[in-house]
């Protein structure tokens, strides 16, 4: 049988991959992200040209372009910022739990983070972004924490299958609590509903101002625990031998993970499958080795943000546009179950 942790372990055929395939998918994902960039300015309701863009960022044009580019800048970036937060959060969570279908998502990460933030308006009355952060992190913890003393009860610990069902019960309990709150609550009701779907349209920069720095934050703390990490993915045992403080370093990588994975769900509603789908594929391309791969998953998962968005906004009708959260589901729920197929999980 396969282990579940088999495909997080830097085995030699990952330690043999040439130094400069690392160096070149991040350089391409960038590249990628230039061009979509540009792409997300240009199409929309009104979509605009190269040269409305140029005209538009040295101000000499006063249009109806001027006035939708203006708009959608801070919307890529946004894009570009929660994406790198989720799958940087997702490729984190998987090398602490050892499990290749940890995210977010499923391990009821964001639905924590989310009935945080619910709880907050409709009971406290927050109405700042920094109050929403807060109440999404320390939601996000909570839920984390729960979410993996459920599933490392019983014999064999917190196999990879006991955490997907823990976070999948932990999330359907959330949700209810969510609707159970909101329903009452008609003059919040249709603003949560077009949070809860997850999407960037909404963005502004003073928002992303106040974002900013706690993503960033999140992300430090979990590139600087990557070699830690590597460590971790051989085993508690052999970590230890290491010289590894297993406790610290996995502690200290969930905290990084959760900051960003509450933060991002604070400004963005709680996007889906991004922290699943991205650190497999940059395994698949770069390796295992953290210090290569979380930087690398942060670059390819911006990329997938952003392309999700601007194919939102194609394939919808007219003056309509689909949310970035559905189209990253119909993307990662078939991964999703791909992993687990690959993975022959077995253990209850």
């Amino acid at each position: 049988m396969t282990s579940a942790a088999t495909t997080l372990t830097p085995g030699a055929a990952n330690l043999r991959r040439p130094a400069l395939a690392r160096v070149l998918w991040p350089l391409l994902g960038v590249g990628v992200i230039l061009v979509l960039s540009i792409l997300s300015v240009s199409f929309g309701v009104r979509a605009v040209s190269i040269d409305d863009i140029s005209a538009a960022l040295t101000g000499h044009d006063d249009t109806i372009a001027q006035a939708a580019i203006i708009k959608r800048i801070p919307r890529t970036v946004l894009a570009i910022l929660v994406g790198a937060a989720l799958a940087l959060s997702g490729a984190t969570m998987q090398a602490v739990t050892r499990n290749p279908i940890a995210d977010p998502g499923i391990l009821g990460v964001t639905s924590g983070a989310s009935l945080a933030v619910v709880f907050g308006i409709a009971f406290l009355g927050v109405s700042s972004a920094y109050s929403y952060m807060l109440l999404a992190i320390i939601g996000a913890a909570v839920a984390a924490v729960f979410v993996y003393s459920v599933g490392s009860l019983g014999r064999g610990g917190a196999t990879p299958l006991k955490l997907a069902l823990a976070g999948a019960a932990t999330a359907a309990a959330l949700g209810s609590l969510i609707s159970a709150i909101m329903l009452p609550r008609v003059d919040l009701l249709q603003t949560f509903q077009s949070w809860q779907i997850g999407g960037v349209g909404g963005a502004e920069w003073p928002r992303i101002a106040i974002t900013a720095p706690v993503l960033a934050i999140g992300a430090l703390i979990c590139f600087a625990c990557a070699r830690g990490m590597n460590s971790l993915a051989l085993g508690d045992d052999m970590a230890a031998g290491l010289g590894e403080n297993v406790f610290r370093t996995r502690l200290i990588s969930a905290g990084g993970a959760v900051i960003l994975a509450g933060a991002a769900t604070a400004i963005a509603g709680p996007i889906g499958f991004v922290g699943l789908v991205i650190p497999h594929m940059c395994r698949m391309l770069i390796g295992t080795d953290h210090r290569w791969l979380l930087p690398f998953s942060a670059i390819a998962g911006a990329a997938l943000l952003l392309a999700s968005d601007i194919v939102g906004r194609v394939i919808a009708p007219s003056n309509e546009e689909i949310q970035v959260g559905i189209i990253t589901a119909v993307i990662g729920a078939p991964f999703f179950i791909w992993i687990v197929r690959r993975q022959k999980v077995r253990e209850l």
